[in-house]
């Protein structure tokens, strides 16, 4: 199988409304262990999230864009509560299933998921100290630009989207390395896909510079991994209008 193209027509089994529901519960619930291997968040934290939030000297407001099942919220909560960092934590998705998940999850105080996307959060003034997404531009097509343009209006601060460096020895090691946690989901099957959708580096460097021309990075900052990264564009807190908080979900 060719990876020099990325396959634009494929879609994954738990985008399917009628998707099996057992398997998509199972699926976002085991997305934790496949992150904490694969996703490099965890470098993404030390080397970019963390040191940003540490030189506020102040609490902080952190986003995710598409948080899914929230196991990606909750574990970079956890390190930067080990890290005494001060951070109210947002993860929004506008999937219903994905939302359920997360809701159902045991989060600490300082963690919240809402039913949402983007273009809510920007409606409603909304800003945040960093936003972040993963594993959410393979997805987008036609609407890419927007996205990243709202992800920018959403942060006064930084902006980081992860996702998969596509090539052919990524899509082996882990057609290998999943098959232990694929019983009953859909991890073997759409990780392929999603990998066989993704960008190289130099396709999703000349994606950013169309969209907002000289505002990204891209940076390989895990193996088989890209981490695009830009400031954010909304007012610094106390600058701009006031905002007033978002009903709870």
């Amino acid at each position: 199988m060719s990876l020099a193209v990325r396959d634009v027509e494929l879609e994954e089994l738990m985008d399917d409304p009628a998707c099996d529901p057992r398997r998509l519960r199972a699926t976002l619930r085991r997305f934790g262990t496949i992150n904490r291997l694969f996703s490099g968040w965890g470098f993404a934290y030390r080397a970019r999230l963390a040191p940003h939030l540490a030189s506020l000297g102040r609490p902080a407001r952190v986003l995710d864009l598409g948080s899914g099942g929230g196991d990606l919220v909750l574990r970079l909560a956890r390190l930067a509560a080990e890290d005494g960092l001060d951070v109210a934590w947002t993860g929004v998705d506008p999937d219903p299933r994905s939302h359920e998940v997360a809701i159902g999850r045991d989060a600490p105080a300082n963690v919240r998921f809402r039913l949402a996307d983007a273009t809510t959060l920007v409606a409603e003034g909304e800003a945040f100290d960093a936003v972040l997404s993963n594993h959410v531009l393979h997805h987008l097509g036609d609407d890419t630009a927007s996205f990243l343009s709202q992800s920018r209006a959403l942060s006064h601060g930084l902006v980081l989207h992860g996702d998969i460096a596509r090539g052919q020895m990524p899509y082996v090691l882990y057609a290998v390395a999943v098959t232990p946690f694929a019983p009953g989901t859909f991890l073997r099957t759409d990780g392929l896909r999603s990998i066989r959708r993704s960008y190289t580096h130099d396709e999703l460097r000349r994606l950013l510079d169309h969209a907002d021309p000289g505002a990204w990075s891209v940076t390989g900052h895990a193996p088989f991994r890209l981490l695009a990264a830009a400031p954010g564009l909304a007012p610094e807190p106390g600058l701009g209008a006031a905002r007033t908080e978002p009903p709870s979900a």
